[in-house]
């Protein structure tokens, strides 16, 4: 699969033909068809006492399917398999580790958006991002322009699909005023210079967060879209399936998981250094969880093991009086690109480990944010008071290493 990286960092996307070759498609759509009979299954047990029959599979815009995750990933079987398999191909995951400049991105999630039950319409423009718990927007931009991009994302349509719209350019700048003036009065209709993704079937589109983009129509037409990223690393949270898939890909899977926990030592390493006030020892982290970042991007880093260290915090019951309570309730799961990974990570701090953590990174916290409560369309948070857009001006990281003195 050949690829234009130059064209992808510039626009931040491609649209690539039979992503899925075309002897394979009828097969795996089959698969994935029984993974979805599974999955509704699933919902319709989990169904409240006022849900239809068929639970999120008929209330939800967009039914979404997590292949990796329990109880969905113990359906997975040798019927099945290829739905987990696709991922490694090298059509994705070899075309993924070329645009992001690496030598074996791993794959973070994998599901499947369905159509609904019903016509549901358009959804609003938005970037995948949350400025509250994982860093404001140029943070994000500084460290895509200085190194290039952590994550991909990627949409691959079982059925044609063209569902999809994305600004082209918009995952390296911020919103403009006009775009502002439009999301606030009717997030759902097409920006100046949005494009519309035509994928046929086997085709995908993969394009670098925090692009702007649009699902246009949530509509009853089939739609079967495989979607989910790669990165660096990642963070099995079930590996049931692992048995059912074929050698090679078994190999590739183990791999991944044993670098993302070697990731996870690292992180330690980075959050110990912080607790030990060891400079040495936190930029030699810094460098080993993202090899040949640049200063903006080391400052990036440093700010995903802020919330890493405020959810360690969190998770050991101490009393953030000073952490708001939209924060409060994000820190449960694992974020792909970031360094929080979820409550078992914890465990490896003590209690007077974790307030001591968090009283280190409490100045870089407060740069974050304001008393002000801020709101901006365009993201998939409500009104908070941290920064959406705004990362600590004239704040580095060896300005963070100095305030362990004071």
């Amino acid at each position: 699969m050949k690829v234009n990286r130059d064209q992808f960092m510039e626009d931040g996307y491609l649209v690539l033909r039979e992503v899925v070759p075309p002897e394979n498609l009828n097969a795996l759509r089959e698969s994935y068809e029984l993974m979805v009979s599974r999955q509704r299954e699933i919902w319709s047990k989990e169904r409240g006492p006022n849900d239809p029959p068929g639970g999120v599979w008929e209330t939800s815009p967009q039914p979404r399917l997590l292949l990796g995750r329990d109880p969905l990933a113990k359906r997975i079987d040798e019927e099945t398999a290829s739905t987990v398999e696709i991922w490694a191909h090298e059509n994705m995951q070899g075309a993924s580790s070329e645009l992001l400049g690496a030598e074996d991105a791993g794959v973070t999630e994998m599901m499947l958006m369905c159509s609904p039950v019903k016509d549901c319409g358009p959804a609003a423009w938005h970037r995948d991002h949350h400025p509250i718990d994982t860093a404001p927007l140029q943070g994000y931009i500084d460290d895509i322009v200085e190194t290039g991009p952590r994550y991909v994302q990627w949409n691959l349509s079982l059925y044609d699909d063209n569902v999809l719209w994305v600004l082209p350019g918009s995952h390296l700048r911020v919103n403009t005023e006009a775009e502002n003036r439009q999301l606030l009065a009717d997030p759902k209709t097409p920006l100046p210079g949005a494009v519309q993704t035509h994928l046929n079937a086997g085709d995908g589109v993969v394009y670098i967060l925090p692009i702007l983009h649009w699902g246009s129509n949530y509509s009853r037409k089939m739609r079967r879209t495989i979607h989910g990223g790669f990165s660096n690393h990642t963070h099995y949270q079930a590996f049931d399936y692992i048995d059912f898939l074929s050698l090679a890909v078994q190999d590739k899977f183990h791999r991944w998981n044993e670098r993302s926990e070697q990731m996870q030592g690292w992180t330690e390493n980075a959050l110990r250094a912080v607790i030990e006030k060891n400079s040495t020892d936190y930029h030699a982290a810094l460098e080993n969880l993202h090899p040949e970042r640049g200063e903006k991007g080391k400052m990036l880093s440093t700010v995903f093991l802020c919330k890493a260290a405020c959810f360690v915090a969190l998770e050991h019951g101490c009393q953030l009086t000073d952490i708001p309570d939209d924060l409060k309730n994000r820190g449960k799961g694992f974020h792909a690109i970031t360094l929080n990974w979820g409550p078992p990570f914890a465990e490896r701090f003590t209690k007077e480990e974790a307030v001591t953590l968090w009283e280190r990174f409490k100045p870089v916290d407060a740069l974050l944010k304001t008393d002000e409560e801020l709101y901006l369309p365009g993201f998939q948070s409500g009104p908070m008071h941290y920064y959406f857009n705004e990362m600590p001006a004239n704040f580095g990281v060896a300005d963070f290493i100095q305030t362990w003195e004071l």
